[in-house]
This record gives C-alpha cells, sequence and structure tokens, in this order.
C-alpha cells in the first residue's frame, strides 16, 4: 500500500507545484501602491510659456533618485537638469532646461513606494500648442521583466522558507517532542532555513535592479546595493539576515541538546513508562533521576519557546516594518497585527507540513502518535481563530469598502484567498474526524508490541545466538545478526502502522490539506505584491478630478464608444469588442474596454491592447495597456490625446497564444 502511495504523492506536489508556478507567472505586473495624484502642468495642460520646473503628487510618501523623473522633448531628448528635489515627501520636482520651444513633452517617472514597491508611469503636456511626438506615452516598470519575476519569485520562496522553519519548530515544541530527533522532520527544518536565508540573500541583491533599470546586469553592481543598504526595504532584509543567524542558533539546540533531552527523558505520546527494575537498587533514587531529567527538559523547552517566539516575531516584523502594514491607516496597530497574523499562518502552514512529513517518512520504530495530532489539531484551531481576527481588520484597513472586494484587483485576490482557507477548513474536519478515530481504534498486535520490553529478543534467536557462540562466532557476525534482527523488527513496526486505516485516513486528508496550503500561500504572495483596494480606489478617484478639472470649463461630456466584432480564427476565437472614450478631448481620457462572447456574455481574454492613430498630422501609434478591472473589463485613466481630430481606434484582441486580431473604427476627438 505504501509504495502505490509515494507516487501519488509525487504526482500531487509536482501538479501542485505546476499549478503554482502558473499562478505566479500568470499574475500581471504589481500595480503601483502610491498612486499619480496631480501634477504641475497638469497632464495634458497646454501652458502659453514654458515652465521652468515639473512638480509631482503621490497619494503617499516616495523615495526617488537623481534618475527618477526623466523630461522628453518632441524628438525624445531628455530637457531636463540636476537631481529631483523632494520637500514634502509626496510631491518632488525637477528642474527644466531654459528657452524650450514649443510643443509636446512627456514625463516619465519611476519612484519606489513608501511599502517598497516600484511606481512608473508617464504623461505630457504642451507648451504653446500640441505638437506631433516620437515618445510613447506608456512606461513599462521595471518590475515588468525578469528581475520582476525573479524578485516575485524570491518572495515566495521567502514567505515558504519562513512558514516552513518556524512551523515546523513549533510543532515539535508544542505537540511532538521526540519529533527533535527524527530526520526528515530536521531536514524540513533546515530546509525552511536556508530557504529563507536564500531567497533574503536573492532579494538583497535584486533589489536595486527591482526599482531602478530591471536590468539582470545591474543584480550585482555593487553601487546599486549600496543605495540599497540606505533604504527601508535594504535595512529590513538586512534585519532578517541577522536574525536568521541567531534562528540558526536555535535551530541548532533544538536538534542538539533538545532531541538529546527527548530521546533520553521524554516518552513518545503513545509510549507506556518504562517499567520499574526487578533488581534491588532503590526506587528513590531512579524517581530523582527521572524528575532531573524532566526538570531539565522542562527548562530547555521553556527556553526554547521563548527564544524561539522572540525570533519568530523579529522575523515576521521584518515584512510587516517594509510593506503594506507600515503605510496607510493606523501603522502603529497594523504592524504587531500583520507579525501576529503571519506567525498564525506559519504555525497552522508549517506545522501542517511538518504532521505531513511525520505521517509519511517518521521510522517505523517511532511514529507520530494521536496525542501528537491532537495537540496540533487544537493548535492549529487557535491560528485560525487567529487569521480570522487579524484578518478582518487587515481587510477593513486594505479595502475600505465593499465594492472594493470586486472592484479592485486586491479585493479578487482576496476573496480567492478565503475561499481556500474555507477549503482547508473543512479538509481540516475531516482530519480532525480522522484524529478522533485514531482515539478511539487501537491495533491489537501494536498493543502487544507495547507489552514487550525494548529490545526482546525472539527465543530462537536467542538460542542461535547462544550457538553461534559455542561456536566460535565472531563480533562481526553477531553485529550483523543484530542489524537483521532489528531490520526485520523495524518492517514488522511499519507493516502494522501502515495497517491501521485511521492513519492511512488521516495521512490523505493531511496531504489534501498540505496540497490546497501550496496555493493559498502563492495566492498570498501576490497578494502582498498588489496594490491595497482602499489606494486603488482613492488613486481612481483623484484621476477622475484630475481629468474633470482638465477639461476645463463645465463643458458637457463629449464620451464616445465604439463597438467593433473579431473573430481570431482560433477556437472560441469570436466576440465583439466595446471602447468608451471619456470625455474624448484633447488631455487626460479615461478608456474602457468590455470584451463579450457569442452569446453576450462578458468573457476573459488572454490580452487586450489599444493603440491611438492621427494619421492626418502623422502623430501615434500611441500604445495603451489597460488594466484588467473585472470579467469582460479593462480600463485605462489618464490617456493622453495630444491633439484633438478623427483617431483611429485599433483595439488588439489575443484569445490564445497565437490566436490574434486587430480592429479598429476612428472617433473624432475634441
Amino acid at each position: 500500500m505504501t509504495q502505490t502511495i509515494a507516487p501519488r504523492v509525487r504526482t500531487l506536489v509536482l501538479l501542485l507545484l505546476a499549478v503554482t508556478g502558473a499562478l505566479l507567472a500568470g499574475a500581471a505586473p504589481a500595480s503601483a501602491h502610491a498612486a499619480l495624484t496631480g501634477s504641475d502642468p497638469a497632464q495634458g495642460a497646454v501652458v502659453d510659456t514654458a515652465p521652468a520646473q515639473v512638480s509631482l503628487t503621490f497619494s503617499e510618501p516616495i523615495a526617488v533618485s537623481d534618475d527618477s523623473v526623466r523630461v522628453l522633448d518632441p524628438k525624445g531628448e531628455r530637457v531636463d537638469k540636476g537631481a529631483p528635489a523632494n520637500p514634502s515627501g509626496t510631491t518632488f520636482s525637477v528642474r527644466l532646461l531654459s528657452g524650450l520651444p514649443d510643443g509636446t513633452y512627456t514625463v516619465a517617472y519611476q519612484v519606489v513606494s513608501a511599502d517598497s514597491h516600484p511606481v512608473a508611469g508617464a504623461f505630457t503636456f504642451s507648451i504653446g500648442a500640441p505638437s506631433e511626438t516620437t515618445v510613447s506615452v506608456s512606461a513599462q516598470g521595471s518590475d515588468d521583466g525578469l528581475v520582476g519575476w525573479l524578485y516575485g519569485f524570491g518572495r515566495y520562496v521567502s514567505y515558504a522558507g519562513f512558514v516552513v522553519m518556524v512551523g515546523g519548530a513549533a510543532f515539535v515544541l508544542a505537540c511532538w517532542g521526540p519529533g527533535a530527533r527524527v530526520r526528515p522532520v530536521q531536514r524540513l527544518v533546515v530546509t525552511g532555513w536556508l530557504a529563507l536565508t536564500a531567497a533574503t540573500l536573492g532579494l538583497l541583491l535584486m533589489r536595486g535592479s527591482y526599482t531602478t533599470s530591471g536590468k539582470v546586469g545591474d543584480i550585482f553592481d555593487l553601487s546599486l546595493l549600496g543605495d540599497v543598504l540606505q533604504t527601508k526595504s535594504g535595512a529590513a532584509l538586512v534585519s532578517r539576515l541577522l536574525l536568521l543567524a541567531a534562528a540558526a542558533l536555535f535551530v541548532a539546540v533544538l536538534f542538539g541538546a533538545y532531541a538529546r533531552t527527548a530521546s533520553a527523558g521524554v516518552p513518545d505520546d503513545d509510549s507506556d513508562p518504562a517499567p520499574a527494575s526487578d533488581g534491588d537498587s532503590a526506587p528513590a533514587d531512579g524517581k530523582e533521576d527521572g524528575d532531573d531529567k524532566n526538570a531539565d527538559s522542562g527548562d530547555l523547552t521553556f527556553g526554547l519557546a521563548v527564544g524561539g517566539t522572540v525570533v519568530a516575531a523579529g522575523l515576521a516584523a521584518s515584512w510587516a516594518m517594509s510593506e503594506h502594514a507600515s503605510q496607510g491607516l493606523q501603522p502603529g496597530v497594523a504592524m504587531p497585527v500583520d507579525v501576529v497574523h503571519l506567525l498564525a499562518v506559519a504555525v497552522w502552514l508549517g506545522g501542517l507540513t511538518a504532521l505531513l512529513v511525520a505521517l509519511y517518512r517518521a521510522p517505523a520504530t517511532s511514529p507520530v502518535g494521536r496525542d501528537a495530532v491532537r495537540r496540533f489539531s487544537r493548535l492549529a484551531f487557535g491560528s485560525v481563530v487567529t487569521l480570522a481576527v487579524t484578518g478582518v481588520y487587515q481587510s477593513w484597513r486594505q479595502l475600505g469598502s465593499w465594492s472594493a472586494f470586486t472592484d479592485t484587483r486586491y479585493g479578487q485576490l482576496l476573496l480567492a484567498k478565503i475561499a481556500l482557507v474555507a477549503v482547508m477548513v473543512a479538509v481540516a474536519f475531516i482530519s480532525r474526524r480522522w484524529t478522533q478515530r485514531l482515539a478511539d481504534v487501537r491495533i491489537p498486535e501494536e498493543a502487544e508490541q507495547e507489552k514487550q520490553p525494548a529490545g526482546a529478543v525472539p527465543a530462537e534467536a536467542s538460542d542461535a545466538e547462544k550457538t553461534g557462540s559455542g561456536a566460535g562466532q565472531d563480533a562481526v557476525r553477531a553485529a550483523q545478526l543484530a542489524r537483521q534482527r532489528a531490520a526485520t523488527e523495524a518492517a514488522r513496526q511499519k507493516r502494522l502502522r501502515d495497517a491501521d486505516p485511521n492513519r492511512f485516513g488521516l495521512r490523505r486528508s493531511v496531504l489534501a490539506e498540505a496540497g490546497v496550503a501550496v496555493v493559498l500561500l502563492a495566492v498570498t504572495t501576490v497578494l502582498t505584491q498588489t496594490e491595497p483596494g482602499r489606494t486603488e480606489q482613492d488613486a481612481r478617484t483623484a484621476a477622475e478630478t484630475s481629468a474633470s478639472a482638465s477639461t476645463g470649463t463645465g463643458q458637457g461630456s463629449g464620451a464616445v464608444s465604439l463597438t467593433m466584432p473579431f473573430d481570431t480564427g482560433g477556437a472560441n476565437g469570436k466576440g465583439v469588442v466595446s471602447i468608451d472614450l471619456d470625455p474624448a478631448r484633447v488631455g487626460d481620457n479615461d478608456i474602457h474596454v468590455y470584451v463579450e462572447g457569442p452569446g453576450g456574455r462578458a468573457v476573459d481574454v488572454p490580452e487586450v491592447k489599444i493603440a491611438l492613430t492621427l494619421t492626418a498630422q502623422d502623430i501615434g501609434p500611441l500604445p495603451v495597456a489597460p488594466d484588467h478591472v473585472t470579467t469582460g473589463h479593462w480600463s485605462a485613466s489618464g490617456v493622453q490625446i495630444p491633439m484633438a481630430g478623427d483617431w483611429k481606434v485599433e483595439v488588439t484582441v489575443r484569445t490564445s497564444d497565437i490566436d490574434q486580431v486587430t480592429v479598429s473604427k476612428n472617433a473624432q476627438i475634441g
């Protein structure tokens, strides 16, 4: 039976990893966590004389470098000079060359928001009158390429390493002390430490390129590394490395001194105490020895629990101090809540992983006991309650409204996370039922085995040994016989353990829980890189206000709607794409894209792109990359249209890796 289980386990793990990779690969680049709320000159504005500087205002404090903003003339030449000035933390400016000629100028910016994520964008303004420009108004962020993908993968590995290390150690200390001397459990916790350490080093090296150029070659640029060390995110990563050194000492003691203490003085969960000796030794002496061992074990356990909690909390704080919790509403409350949330996740998911390893890989001579499983069940229940309480607070803080659940990407990911947690809790209920059956059922052969003294040797083997000794059998042969007897006994115990249908059922349910946990951790990683719903909605409101102000004069809306059928030629390749362009004037515009299938039902497609071209003035195509909002709906805010005229609106719809088509219609702008 066990031989048939192992291939299934490997197949399921590979499938889960594939699903996780697809989820991470398919995730859109992280949206800006600080939004541009205003500029001077305003987006799309036409000014009479050349300004002395360009100022940008964001929704939260941002960090800038010498090359954070570039102002380009119609030919693509830079016209800014000097480093950006940052007088208020949310507003910074850059000086311009004097005597700039008339025309349309492009402002491209790339900054780092206070929650550590890069923010990139671009807009245009004009001096005198709009003109033709060779500069694209779109800006690709440094997190959109290979470095961004590697950085996201490093974040996932760091979360996974933290969960496995902290949760595995907590499982050993709180639920199954004898697990400290089980090699597979030791390897699991050590692997978690190695993964977290390697990922942290990788993130520290990639951080400079991730927030600036996005080039792979800049990963090992020592000057960028020096700049990173002076930032809040760099300090958090260095602090995490220092705490990992303390964690290494904790792991060494846990699997060293504590494992020896557990081996000598702490009985397994289901084993009876050693029988009293029938010899003449005084029982009092044995009692005193046992009390000393138990006292030593208790002191060491308490010390490890306190030290491990402090180190784990410090590691969790290295995330809380540099990401979402450190910005926005109530950061003084949000950061401790985030630490508690991360610790609860680690205890639950990491402990579950340790339990899975123990159920499948623990030696037959020391299987994980039913009492340990029951203790973990109670610990996991407490973790889930903690997650629910802290999660409600975090959801309120990051979303702010019920509509953000469905109208923002953050809310949609949060709904997916809630659904996965609900599935895990349901499977955990099944595991709990198997655990209760373990407490009620006892295998007769196992009970007989527990009555035998440890190391008992069958009579036949004892006679054979005596005969061999009388015949002059050497010590090597005796050792070989001893190993054979031990292997035979271990195989017998393993058969008895695996024959328990309740243990087999528990294995399957815990494996299912762990599989959901892998995907849950991937969703959580993407969630931490996504713009909070509250920020996204506030930025959207600010953009709409800015667009209304730039159009100016109280005139009615000139919104334009275009409907175009498409057929990519592939399976499910037919449909209708609709474009709403509002207010269809020179300057800022909002574009909404809706895709419907043959039945008029909203459908998602892998990619939608837009290009605007003013053929009469040889302007364009100006590319626009709309963001996915919800099923069948994409939008882009602040799209700059520099000149009035009859613009051609081209929409490229891709329905598969190879099937795509471009359709177009003309729209009168201005």
